[in-house]
């Protein structure tokens, strides 16, 4: 299994750009809970023992390349918005919203973004690339994925002691069989994406 690389920061250092942040976000697809997001800066070349995407990585290697990731960056920012939030305003626009947050709450203003996807981020003026599974093949966006999901991990298992018996601590909001079997025992939480037809519809 290759590891993401320096490859487009390498790239983006020739054309004068020094300091490249990689922005990811986790959370799109759930039917509860809020969208996360995180932009890390590394210094530049520094290898990171174990870094993937954080989809390809087990629960305990995740939280040992965060705690790696958070010792060695030179700046991470974290953007949370709220699963009511979500539906005001819809879960695309939510999710570049909590990637521009998490931009601007890094500590150092980064010179370009690599931002996984296929869309820049609205609303800030630093140089963008957008890069398609960015987090497979940028290291700084895959540290990015990692602290990100690291963070959304942490709040459902915290929603899962204030909302026990749904299981949130297993799937974390996701579709799952049993998050549907128990939202049509239950009925939907106050933390449920109401705008989220699948959700809405078992109410």
């Amino acid at each position: 299994m290759s590891s993401p690389s320096f490859h487009y920061e390498s790239r983006l250092r020739r054309s004068g750009y020094r300091i490249v942040a990689g922005v990811d976000e986790v959370g799109r697809g759930p039917l509860a809970g809020p969208v996360v997001a995180a932009a890390v800066i590394l210094p530049h070349g520094r290898k990171i023992k174990g870094l993937q995407d954080s989809k390809k990585l087990k629960p305990l290697s995740r939280e040992i390349v965060c705690r790696c990731v958070r010792e060695t960056a030179l700046g991470i920012g974290v953007g949370i918005i709220s699963e009511k939030v979500i539906d005001e305003i819809n879960i695309h626009n939510a999710t570049l919203l909590a990637m521009r947050r998490a931009v601007e709450r890094l500590s150092i203003i980064p010179d370009h973004v690599i931002v996984d996807g296929r869309q820049a981020i609205a609303g800030i003026e630093i140089p963008q690339t957008p890069l398609r599974c960015g987090d497979a093949r940028s290291a700084s966006v895959a540290a990015a994925s990692v602290i990100a999901k690291v963070v959304r991990d942490s709040i459902m298992m915290d929603f899962d002691s204030i909302y026990p018996g749904f299981g949130l601590r297993r799937h974390k909001g996701y579709g799952t069989e049993e998050h549907f079997n128990v939202i049509r025992k239950k009925g939907l939480l106050p933390i449920h994406r109401k705008s989220f037809y699948p959700a809405s519809s078992l109410a």
